[in-house]
């Protein structure tokens, strides 16, 4: 039994020390926020390590989620197809800039939006595809785009899971309209909070900063009913010290992938997800899935595992589709959602776990 908690996961924190120098420049110039020099420096950082032209920083991901949506225009009253299997964010923010989220099944290997779902729940209502790149596994976005091409509709993607993900070395934030990345805490890159949004067109780029603040486009000048998505100096000065050192973080995390899949593909009842060979890992997440010939179900897995101290996720469940919220919603024939969600546990994954607390979850999980 573990001595100490084990939980899913810990944040990335640079060294004290070198935080604290970054703070030092924010007194003297005190400058804490309203675009400041370390949130410049971290914005043109951040377009070479995601390999975009074009991104602006926001306070945290919801609230870039929100941006992406109203900057695109999209009608008031109409509706976003959307995929239940994510975070309650996703759909809420659709919710929020007056949209109806349609939910459509997913794939059940990558457990991303199942793009050949898509059309039969197109209406003249539709206006957008808003697709969730879960735990780091990409969209098909080329068959997304060419629906949304066909369909004239907007595509936004929801990347929170895949920070420095690539397909065939390409940025996953140079797909569709709109990318947004999250930076909370519990992601790979932190900002503490945070977020950005990633586009290939530069003037909706300059849309989406003037919406960040207010809708301010000059001293004296208001052009849109906007809002306070800026990252402060505190946030920006977190993530230029993490920026440093997420690359090494990414390589424990590998390692630490390489040992799981290792001790438990060989289990009867375990699957593993695995990414297509041109697409880049993200390490945010590690998934399992818990078939029908494995001991037990997910959850009495889940309730042994927390028996020895061990926290795991069952990330995600309930589905957007269970909230009393939504119950009303359109959504389609679910199936893979009805089944997957009560079959994915997320195990801990941190750079810092060790190998001996590592083999104790798999030895748990192979004796069940």
């Amino acid at each position: 039994m573990a001595n100490t908690n084990i939980y899913i996961t810990k944040p990335l924190l640079p060294k004290i020390e070198d935080y604290k120098k970054e703070l030092e420049d924010i007194w003297a110039s005190m400058w804490l926020t309203n675009f400041g020099e370390k949130h410049n420096i971290l914005e043109n950082k951040l377009k070479d390590v995601l390999k975009v032209e074009n991104l602006s920083l926001i306070n945290n991901g919801t609230t870039a989620l929100l941006i992406a949506l109203k900057v695109l225009d999209l009608p008031i009253g109409s509706e976003v197809i959307t995929t239940p299997f994510t975070f309650a964010a996703t759909p809420h923010c659709i919710t929020w800039n007056g949209c109806k989220p349609v939910f459509c099944d997913i794939e059940p290997e990558t457990m991303t939006i199942n793009a050949d779902k898509i059309e039969s729940l197109i209406t003249p209502k539709t206006s957008a595809i808003l697709g969730v790149h879960v735990y780091g596994f990409p969209c098909d976005v080329e068959k997304i785009d060419k629906i949304a091409k066909k369909r004239k509709l907007k595509v936004i993607y929801d990347a929170a899971h895949a920070f420095s993900t690539e397909i065939n070395g390409k940025g996953i934030g140079n797909f569709g309209d709109i990318t947004m990345f999250s930076f909370h805490a519990t992601k790979l890159f932190n900002t503490i909070e945070g977020g950005c949004l990633t586009c290939k067109d530069k003037t909706l780029k300059e849309k989406i900063n003037i919406l960040r603040d207010f809708g301010i486009q000059s001293e004296e000048v208001i052009e849109d009913i906007g809002i306070n998505g800026k990252m402060n100096e505190f946030q920006a000065a977190m993530g230029l010290e993490n920026l440093k050192i997420f690359r090494e973080e990414q390589q424990k995390r590998k390692e630490l992938k390489e040992f799981y899949s290792q001790k438990l593909s060989d289990i009867k009842g375990i699957r593993i997800p695995k990414l297509s060979d041109n697409v880049s890992d993200s390490y945010q997440y590690y998934p399992i899935v818990i078939e029908d010939d494995f001991s037990v179900s997910r959850d009495e897995l889940h309730e042994k595992l927390k028996s020895k101290n061990i926290y795991t996720r069952k990330y995600f469940y309930p589905a957007c589709h269970d909230y009393e919220c939504y119950k009303n919603e359109i959504y389609s024939d679910l199936k893979v959602v009805n089944d997957i969600k009560h079959r994915v546990l997320c195990l801990p994954f941190y750079g810092n776990l060790d190998i001996a607390a590592a083999n104790e979850i798999c030895e748990v999980i192979a004796n069940v």
